[in-house]
């Protein structure tokens, strides 16, 4: 019960009016000055004040009240919100005190009572009004968070934290404020030595994370939350797999996140991700160039509302451009992602329904805006689909390539870049080929009009795109399997959707004549590897989910690489881009048979369309020799 009428009191006093508030502050620290006052002397005489010096203590009160409070209103140290008060709200406090105190001196020692007062009072007034305030307003909020605690709707769950880094430290800081706590930390474990027995804002730190099962008998453990720093992949995965010896669902913060912001909400906490296990490192983006890049210009994005172009879209208005033009001939993703931006950056945008292949309607857009940077990532990239239906992919994939590259050209676009995949090198599939094909055209336009910019950018599978593994394992995994791989060996590079993204923007950024720009993917990633550490995260073991190995479809590679045998792989400023530098060039009569690859698709022609990508692509179809991937730890080395 008098918990109960503590927090109603508490909770009223928030609730009353801003000029009440105010004053009962001012009230509140009038009280706390003249005790610090009155200690002052207290200290100084212990506690026997000599009767000379007490009419003068008297005399002097009504000065200093009259100073600190005028200091502490102009410094608007009668906003502060005690609930949240932190080390900030201290230094405030401080400052405000020190020239109080200043003044206070200059005052009563020059102007009222030369030479009366010992100079250790002010000094003693200084620090016994700064432990008093400081512990009032701590105190309030101690009491605040153990009737948060006190009064949550159910009771908070024993909570085990994974990291003892700044990650783990804002993560604490978080849950000990909350108004209503889920958590109740107990223990910390870090592999780092130097931190075991040590707490962390009281919570001890209990040791390596190999002693999480004993830690989870021994305090009652009911959540695992992991805040460990994204390089540290493998150690979430074994985590993971410790989390799950005891049966407990481990979530995790996202570190990066915390350590660009330097603040953390509960929110953020989310189940590990397949994502958490590749340990991608977060990018560092030159923002300078990028802000020059796109800043004040109209920017075209085709495949606007697809995985890549939908995250184009929302990177690129970080930047300010002065509009964002989407083109998609998908009605719904496009609607989705306009709306989306539209609450923030309403009269920016302009969406526009059109097929990068329909030349009429692409000419008409392009007039109107008179776009200045043009990211054409429209394409149609399903291997085994496209197989089936080689015309279409040419119609989508080349023709719709070369009209906006056309009218990026007519318009002299600033740059023009064309998102391209790893499955252009050495093609086996007719989607790789495609790709390969307006590699080489967009190359040759380039060379025809030096006003313009006109690059690729190259990289592999992106986790989460629409259509892809990852959201297929999912779905896999959620029926109860079993989850399909099409060979044991079968490999992959990933990256994030955002990682790539930002890496395209960077590159598209860079003041050079390059054309063919290749994302560092790091290490290629077993497909079979990626389905067991997906059955984990879901709690599930293989027994339960069994992976069944269907067969490598047509079109498909066991790897995937990045540069063709020809292509020499040059390091950029940025760790995470190289250059291709090509040694060859397209056929003599590409121009020719480019022409005829359209018309065949036109006409519906799948068997020419393969007869003339066969002749645009030497060794189109046969297999790649085993050392043709790009190492790029050797291109890193070489920098």
């Amino acid at each position: 019960m008098a918990v109960n009428r503590l927090s109603r009191w508490i909770d009223g006093f928030e609730g009353l009016s801003r000029p009440i508030r105010v004053v009962v502050l001012v009230a509140v620290h009038a009280l706390i000055f003249c005790a610090a006052y009155f200690g002052a002397f207290a200290f100084r005489f212990d506690f026997r004040i000599d009767p000379q010096l007490d009419s003068a203590m008297w005399q002097g009160l009504p000065l200093l009240l009259a100073i600190k409070l005028s200091v502490f209103a102009l410094l608007e140290q009668f906003r502060g919100w005690w609930k949240y008060v932190s080390l900030y709200d201290v230094v405030g406090l401080a400052h405000a005190l020190a020239i109080s105190s200043a003044i206070f001196l200059g005052l009563h020692t020059l102007v009222v009572q030369p030479q009366m007062f010992p100079r250790s009072i002010y000094l003693l007034d200084f620090t016994l009004s700064l432990v008093l305030l400081a512990g009032a307003r701590g105190s309030l909020r101690l009491v605040r968070e153990a009737l948060a605690g006190h009064d949550a709707k159910r009771r908070p769950e024993n909570l085990l934290i994974v990291g003892a880094g700044d990650p783990g430290d804002l993560l604490v800081r978080e849950i000990t404020r909350a108004d209503a706590l889920s958590y109740r930390p107990v223990a910390i474990l870090d592999d780092d030595p130097n931190k075991w027995g040590l707490r962390l804002h009281g919570i001890p730190v209990d040791g390596p994370l190999e002693r999480l099962q004993e830690v989870v008998d021994q305090r009652g453990v009911e959540a695992i939350i992991i805040a460990l720093p994204p390089d540290q992949s493998e150690k979430v995965r074994h985590v993971v797999d410790l989390a799950r010896r005891v049966h407990i669902q481990p979530r995790i913060l996202p570190a990066v996140e915390t350590v660009l912001h330097g603040d953390v909400s509960l929110r953020d906490i989310r189940d590990v991700s397949i994502t958490d296990l590749l340990g991608r490192d977060p990018i560092d983006l030159d923002m300078e160039a990028l802000g020059r890049f796109l800043q004040d210009r109209t920017v075209l994005v085709t495949g606007a509302g697809g995985s890549i172009g939908s995250e184009l879209c929302r990177q690129i208005m970080r930047f300010s451009p002065r509009q964002l033009i989407l083109v998609d001939c998908a009605e719904t993703p496009l609607f989705a992602i306009h709306r989306e931006l539209s609450q923030r950056h309403q009269g920016r945008l302009q969406p526009c329904i059109a097929d990068v292949a329909d030349e009429r309607r692409m000419e008409r857009v392009f007039d109107i805006h008179q776009p200045q940077v043009v990211l054409h990532a429209a394409a149609y990239k399903h291997v085994p689909l496209m197989e089936e239906n080689p015309a279409e992919a040419v119609k989508n994939n080349v023709e719709g390539t070369r009209i906006v590259a056309d009218l990026s050209a007519r318009c002299e676009v600033e740059i023009f870049v064309l998102i391209s995949t790893d499955k252009a090198v050495n093609p086996t599939s007719i989607m790789g080929a495609t790709k390969r094909v307006t590699e080489l055209y967009v190359q040759r336009l380039g060379r025809r009009h030096p006003h313009s910019r006109f690059c690729a950018v190259r990289f592999g599978n992106v986790l989460g795109s629409n259509g892809s593994v990852v959201p297929i394992f999912r779905q896999q995994i959620k029926e109860g399997g079993p989850v399909t791989v099409t060979h044991p060996e079968m490999t992959r590079y990933f990256m994030t959707i955002p990682e790539a993204v930002q890496l395209v923007l960077q590159a598209a950024a860079f003041d050079t004549d390059d054309d063919l720009f290749i994302l560092d993917m790091g290490s290629p990633v077993r497909i079979a590897d990626l389905a067991k550490d997906m059955i984990r995260l879901s709690g599930r073991t293989e027994e339960e989910i069994p992976i069944v190995y269907t067969g490598v479809r047509p079109g498909e590679k066991l790897y995937e690489e990045l540069t063709l045998d020809e292509e020499a792989v040059d390091t950029t400023s940025h760790k995470k881009i190289f250059v291709g530098r090509r040694a060859t060039h397209p056929p003599p009569d590409f121009e020719v048979q480019f022409s005829a690859l359209l018309r065949a698709a036109e006409l519906g022609d799948d068997r020419r369309v393969r007869d003339l990508l066969d002749l645009l692509i030497p060794g189109y179809g046969q297999s790649p020799p085993d050392d043709s991937a790009v190492d790029f730890g050797t291109a890193r080395a070489a920098r």
